[in-house]
C-alpha cells in the first residue's frame, strides 16, 4: 500500500495472524540516492518484534532495484517489484502496472535483484533457503491484461525455467490496469492463472480479500472457512435461483489484502469488523514506533468506520469520525476514543 503500511501498522496486524507484512511501495531510485528517503520510507524495529517483512519497491532499472535490494536485505525477509500499482503517475514513470507491457525488463530486473543478493551472500536458492537465518525472497506482485494471453506470456517470461524459475513466488492482483477497485476481481481469470502456475510458483491472490467468511472463492488453503455463495433472480420472479457454485482454487497459496486490512488489522485473527482491541494495540505500536501524525489519524479513521465485508458494524459514526479528525496531538486522540468508547459501555484503557 502506498504510504500507509508503516511499522506500527504492520506489527499490529503481524500480531493478528498476518505471515508477511508488506512495506509502502518505496521508489528504488530515490531511495539509494537520498538518506532521508531511506529514512522516512524504511523503518524496522530494533527493540521488539520485527514481522517478517517483504519490501516492496517501484523501479524500472535493473541496477537500481538491485542497489536497493542490497540495502534492504539485512532488516526485512525479502524484497517485491511492484507491477500492480494503476496510479496514473507511476504509470507516467514506467512503474507499477506500466511495467505489465514490459516483460522482459521485470525478468531482467528480478534476475539482476537476485545475482546481487546472492554476491552479498544472501541465501536466494528458494525452497533450499527457506530455513536459512540469511535466506531472502524475491517476488512480484502483477494485475491482468484485458487479453489474458498477454498476462500468461508475462507470467511465463518472468518466471523463467521452471528447473531453476526467477521469482520466489507471485501475487496476482485480478484486475486490469483501468479496472476500478468497485469491480469485483475476475475469477475466471484467477482460476486459469492458479491453475496453469500454481503447480510451478506459490501465488498469493490480492483483491476482494474483505473477510475470511465471505471470500468469493474457496480454496484447500481454508479448509475451516465457508465462503458465501450468490444468488440470482428472474425479471418476472423474485424467489432467488440455486446459489451458484463458487470456484475453487486449489492452487492458491495465500491471500494479500489491501484495503479491508487498513478497515480490520484483525482480518487474518478471523474477525469480521474491527475490535476496539486493534485500535489499542495500534495505538500502543505507534507509541513505540512513531508516524506522522495524519496518518495516524487516517488509519484510526479506517478501523472506526464500517469494514469492507459485509459486517458493516462502526466503532464510531461519521459524526464521531470526523470529530476525530480534529484532534491536535495523541493526548487529545486517547482522551477523545476513551471518552467515547466509555459512553458504548466499554472500559476506558486505565480500567482494563
Amino acid at each position: 500500500m502506498v504510504r500507509y503500511s508503516k511499522l506500527a501498522f504492520r506489527q499490529t496486524v503481524h500480531e493478528y495472524g498476518t505471515d508477511l507484512c508488506w512495506t509502502p511501495m518505496i521508489l528504488a531510485k530515490e531511495f539509494n540516492r537520498n538518506h532521508f528517503a531511506r529514512d522516512s520510507d524504511f523503518t524496522v524495529s530494533t527493540k521488539g518484534p520485527q514481522p517478517p517483512t517483504i519490501v516492496q519497491f517501484g523501479a524500472n532499472s535493473p541496477l537500481e532495484i538491485a542497489r536497493a535490494s542490497s540495502l534492504v536485505a539485512p532488516y526485512c525477509s525479502g524484497v517485491d517489484l511492484n507491477c500492480g500499482c494503476p496510479q496514473s503517475w507511476a504509470c507516467a514513470e514506467t512503474l507499477g502496472a506500466a511495467l505489465m507491457e514490459q516483460r522482459e525488463l521485470v525478468r531482467g530486473m528480478v534476475i539482476e535483484t537476485r545475482d546481487y543478493l546472492r554476491r552479498d551472500g544472501w541465501g536466494v536458492g528458494k525452497e533450499q533457503d527457506i530455513g536459512n537465518p540469511k535466506g531472502r525472497s524475491i517476488s512480484v506482485k502483477i494485475r491482468v491484461h484485458k487479453d489474458l494471453r498477454k498476462t500468461t506470456d508475462f507470467i511465463t517470461t518472468v518466471l523463467g525455467p521452471e528447473q531453476d524459475r526467477h521469482i520466489d513466488f507471485l501475487a496476482i492482483h485480478p484486475r486490469t490496469r483501468s479496472t476500478p477497485s468497485s469491480t469485483p476481481i475476475d475469477i475466471e481469470s484467477l482460476e486459469i492463472l492458479t491453475s496453469t502456475f500454481g503447480t510451478k510458483v506459490p501465488i498469493l491472490v490480492s483483491g476482494d480479500v474483505f473477510t475470511l467468511n465471505a471470500l468469493p472463492f474457496t480454496s484447500p488453503l481454508l479448509p475451516t472457512l465457508t465462503t458465501t455463495t450468490t444468488t440470482t433472480t428472474t425479471d418476472d420472479d423474485d424467489s432467488p435461483d440455486q446459489a451458484q457454485a463458487i470456484t475453487n482454487l486449489p492452487h492458491l497459496a495465500g491471500l494479500m489484502s489491501a484495503r479491508a486490512i487498513l478497515a480490520n488489522p484483525a482480518i487474518y485473527a478471523g474477525f469480521d469488523a474491527c475490535p476496539w482491541e486493534a485500535v489499542d494495540t495500534f495505538l500502543n505500536k505507534a507509541a513505540r514506533c512513531p508516524l506522522p501524525f495524519k496518518l495516524l489519524l487516517h488509519h484510526l479513521s479506517e478501523m472506526c468506520a464500517p469494514g469492507m465485508g459485509p459486517n458493516k458494524t462502526a466503532l464510531l459514526g461519521r459524526k464521531q469520525r470526523s470529530d476525530m479528525m480534529q484532534c491536535a496531538n495523541m493526548l487529545d486522540l486517547i482522551d477523545f476514543l476513551d471518552e467515547k468508547r466509555s459512553g458504548q459501555g466499554g472500559l476506558r484503557r486505565d480500567e482494563r
